[in-house]
């Protein structure tokens, strides 16, 4: 896969995740501010640069420097699954 292709769906996913986040405000201020706060603890951030790390050391052969991109995405996305506090019924 070319540089331009390899990032075109990273390039939507996050639009698709900036839209989804914005509408997530709307309907509720102050939702996004929770996610970024419990997003940017230490386990999340650790979940999320190990995450990072691996995609990039895994893709690099594979995507070139599109790789970063993925890595970046997949890190920031395990990095909010870990902060979220656990469903409790």
């Amino acid at each position: 896969m070319n540089g331009a292709r390899a990032l075109l769906p990273v390039v939507i996913v996050a639009a698709a995740l900036v839209i989804r986040t914005a509408i997530g405000e709307i309907r509720r201020p102050g939702t996004v501010r929770e996610q970024w706060t419990s997003a940017t603890s230490g386990r999340a951030v650790a979940a999320g640069v190990v995450t990072a790390v691996a995609i990039t050391v895994t893709g690099w052969q594979e995507a070139g420097p599109a790789a970063l991109a993925w890595a970046m995405l997949t890190g920031a996305l395990v990095a909010l699954l870990m902060g979220r506090p656990p469903n409790r019924s």
